[in-house]
């Protein structure tokens, strides 16, 4: 039988169970808690029962352990796929929708996913879905902002012109007309309604 693996020095039970209580991490609270179990005497397989797992996941928390300390036990990302956008990349898509279409060049008035799909497609080759890029541009704080569509050739000074020299009855607000005191109907009685049965 092999001999196993002796635990570091510098930490004792107590100290684990404080770090386990502490914890913000179940995983790491599980594997902390196995391994005072450990430093007060209980053999391997006692502490794979306490934490409910197999004598070999305990001697890899104990070399994970001995190597990070209680920071190693917390759960890793399990590797899984490379994120497509690098961060520089997601800087430029930041800028390019900060930026905004120009409407008589892009044909829109505000981005679109399709549209920005289009454009990373376009400048980085990289190709992902509309539900996946909102999601990213969600993380990164931006949200969709739909203001009202102004046509590219709209003249703001003869607008200013047509304010100012309109007639000021045109311009004010509120109801010209007074209000109808007129009132239909007399007053409900209670218990006039029909009794049901």
């Amino acid at each position: 039988m092999a001999i196993p693996l002796a635990l570091r020095d510098d930490y004792d039970s107590l100290e684990l169970r404080r770090l386990a209580r502490r914890s913000r991490h179940a995983g790491q609270s599980r594997r902390l808690l196995a391994l005072a179990g450990i430093y007060d005497g209980a053999s391997r397989g006692a502490a794979a029962l306490l934490a409910g797992t197999d004598r070999q996941s305990i001697r890899d928390w104990v070399v994970r352990f001995n190597a990070e300390g209680p920071e190693g036990l917390v759960d890793r990302h399990g590797g899984g796929q490379k994120a497509r956008l690098t961060p520089e990349m997601l800087a430029a898509l930041k800028a390019h929708i900060e930026e905004g279409p120009i409407p008589a060049v892009h044909g829109v008035v505000r981005w679109r996913l399709c549209d920005l799909c289009g454009w990373l497609h376009e400048t980085y080759g990289v190709t992902l879905s509309e539900t996946r890029l909102g999601q990213i541009i969600r993380r990164e704080g931006f949200r969709l902002l739909t203001a009202r569509a102004r046509h590219y050739r709209q003249d703001t000074q003869a607008q200013d012109i047509f304010k100012k020299s309109s007639p000021m009855s045109l311009l004010r607000s509120g109801p010209d007309i007074p209000d109808n005191t007129l009132k239909s109907g007399g007053p409900t009685r209670h218990g006039s309604a029909r009794k049901q049965s």
